[in-house]
Protein backbone atom coordinates (compact mmCIF):
# COMPACT_ATOMS: atom_id res chain seq x y z
CA UNK A 1 0.00 0.00 0.00
CA UNK A 2 2.74 2.41 -0.92
CA UNK A 3 1.42 5.90 -1.47
CA UNK A 4 -0.70 6.51 1.63
CA UNK A 5 2.13 8.40 3.35
CA UNK A 6 2.57 10.54 0.25
CA UNK A 7 -1.11 11.49 0.19
CA UNK A 8 -1.14 12.36 3.90
CA UNK A 9 2.13 14.29 3.99
CA UNK A 10 1.34 15.87 0.64
CA UNK A 11 -1.93 17.34 1.87
CA UNK A 12 -0.25 18.47 5.10
CA UNK A 13 2.49 20.30 3.20
CA UNK A 14 -0.05 21.72 0.77
CA UNK A 15 -2.07 23.15 3.65
CA UNK A 16 0.93 24.52 5.56
CA UNK A 17 2.48 26.18 2.56
CA UNK A 18 -0.90 27.58 1.50
CA UNK A 19 -1.00 29.19 4.97
CA UNK A 20 2.37 30.77 4.21
CA UNK A 21 0.69 32.19 1.10
CA UNK A 22 -1.91 33.86 3.32
CA UNK A 23 0.93 35.33 5.38
CA UNK A 24 2.54 36.66 2.20
CA UNK A 25 -0.77 38.17 1.13
CA UNK A 26 -1.19 39.81 4.53
CA UNK A 27 2.33 41.27 4.39
CA UNK A 28 1.74 42.56 0.86
CA UNK A 29 -1.73 44.03 1.28
CA UNK A 30 -2.61 44.71 4.92
CA UNK A 31 0.40 44.74 7.26
CA UNK A 32 1.88 47.95 8.61
CA UNK A 33 5.02 48.64 6.60
CA UNK A 34 3.64 46.93 3.52
CA UNK A 35 5.40 49.47 1.28
CA UNK A 36 8.78 48.28 2.55
CA UNK A 37 7.71 44.66 2.08
CA UNK A 38 6.68 45.37 -1.51
CA UNK A 39 9.96 47.24 -2.18
CA UNK A 40 11.88 44.08 -1.19
CA UNK A 41 9.72 41.86 -3.40
CA UNK A 42 12.54 40.28 -5.42
CA UNK A 43 15.27 39.95 -2.82
CA UNK A 44 16.30 38.36 0.44
CA UNK A 45 13.88 36.86 2.94
CA UNK A 46 10.81 37.93 1.01
CA UNK A 47 11.93 36.21 -2.19
CA UNK A 48 13.01 33.04 -0.38
CA UNK A 49 9.72 32.85 1.51
CA UNK A 50 7.86 33.04 -1.81
CA UNK A 51 10.11 30.27 -3.18
CA UNK A 52 9.30 28.10 -0.14
CA UNK A 53 5.56 28.84 -0.50
CA UNK A 54 5.45 27.97 -4.20
CA UNK A 55 7.60 24.84 -3.97
CA UNK A 56 6.04 23.61 -0.73
CA UNK A 57 2.55 23.71 -2.19
CA UNK A 58 3.72 22.23 -5.50
CA UNK A 59 5.76 19.44 -3.89
CA UNK A 60 2.87 18.67 -1.55
CA UNK A 61 0.56 18.35 -4.54
CA UNK A 62 3.10 16.20 -6.39
CA UNK A 63 3.19 13.87 -3.36
CA UNK A 64 -0.61 13.60 -3.37
CA UNK A 65 -0.62 12.73 -7.08
CA UNK A 66 2.31 10.33 -6.75
CA UNK A 67 0.67 8.66 -3.77
CA UNK A 68 -2.61 8.19 -5.61
CA UNK A 69 -0.76 6.83 -8.63
CA UNK A 70 1.19 4.38 -6.46
CA UNK A 71 -2.02 3.24 -4.78
CA UNK A 72 -3.77 2.63 -8.10
CA UNK A 73 -1.13 1.50 -10.59
CA UNK A 74 0.26 -2.03 -10.60
CA UNK A 75 3.86 -1.01 -9.87
CA UNK A 76 6.12 -3.57 -8.16
CA UNK A 77 6.22 -3.12 -4.38
CA UNK A 78 9.98 -2.50 -4.11
CA UNK A 79 9.93 0.04 -6.92
CA UNK A 80 6.85 1.77 -5.47
CA UNK A 81 8.55 1.96 -2.06
CA UNK A 82 11.59 3.71 -3.55
CA UNK A 83 9.45 6.15 -5.52
CA UNK A 84 7.35 6.88 -2.44
CA UNK A 85 10.33 7.58 -0.19
CA UNK A 86 12.07 9.70 -2.83
CA UNK A 87 8.93 11.82 -3.28
CA UNK A 88 8.69 12.25 0.49
CA UNK A 89 12.38 13.20 0.60
CA UNK A 90 11.54 15.84 -2.00
CA UNK A 91 9.61 17.68 0.72
CA UNK A 92 12.99 18.53 2.23
CA UNK A 93 13.45 21.13 -0.54
CA UNK A 94 10.82 23.67 0.58
CA UNK A 95 11.48 22.80 4.21
CA UNK A 96 15.17 23.54 3.59
CA UNK A 97 14.31 26.92 2.08
CA UNK A 98 12.24 27.81 5.16
CA UNK A 99 14.98 26.64 7.53
CA UNK A 100 17.43 28.78 5.57
CA UNK A 101 15.15 31.83 5.85
CA UNK A 102 14.35 31.36 9.52
CA UNK A 103 17.59 29.98 10.95
CA UNK A 104 20.30 30.40 8.31
CA UNK A 105 20.64 26.63 7.74
CA UNK A 106 22.88 25.90 4.73
CA UNK A 107 21.01 24.90 1.55
CA UNK A 108 21.99 21.20 1.56
CA UNK A 109 18.37 20.13 2.22
CA UNK A 110 17.23 22.25 -0.72
CA UNK A 111 19.55 20.46 -3.12
CA UNK A 112 18.89 17.00 -1.66
CA UNK A 113 15.11 17.47 -1.70
CA UNK A 114 15.06 18.92 -5.19
CA UNK A 115 17.16 16.07 -6.58
CA UNK A 116 15.00 13.47 -4.79
CA UNK A 117 11.79 14.95 -6.21
CA UNK A 118 13.19 15.00 -9.73
CA UNK A 119 14.27 11.35 -9.47
CA UNK A 120 10.92 10.29 -7.95
CA UNK A 121 8.92 12.06 -10.64
CA UNK A 122 10.97 10.69 -13.52
CA UNK A 123 11.01 7.18 -12.03
CA UNK A 124 7.23 7.21 -11.57
CA UNK A 125 6.73 8.36 -15.15
CA UNK A 126 9.07 5.60 -16.38
CA UNK A 127 7.17 3.01 -14.31
CA UNK A 128 3.85 4.23 -15.72
CA UNK A 129 5.11 4.10 -19.32
CA UNK A 130 6.22 0.49 -18.79
CA UNK A 131 2.75 -0.67 -17.74
CA UNK A 132 0.92 -2.85 -20.23
CA UNK A 133 -2.67 -2.14 -21.09
CA UNK A 134 -5.09 -4.66 -19.64
CA UNK A 135 -6.92 -6.72 -22.23
CA UNK A 136 -10.34 -5.26 -22.91
CA UNK A 137 -13.35 -7.50 -23.52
Amino acid sequence: MEGRKNVGWGFLFLGLFMAIGFFLGYMHDIAPGKAQWIAQYASGTHFETRVAHAHGALFGLINVVAGLALLNLPIAAAEARWISWLALAGLLMPLGVLLHVLFGVPPALVLLGGAAMIVATLWLSWAAFRLRSAARP
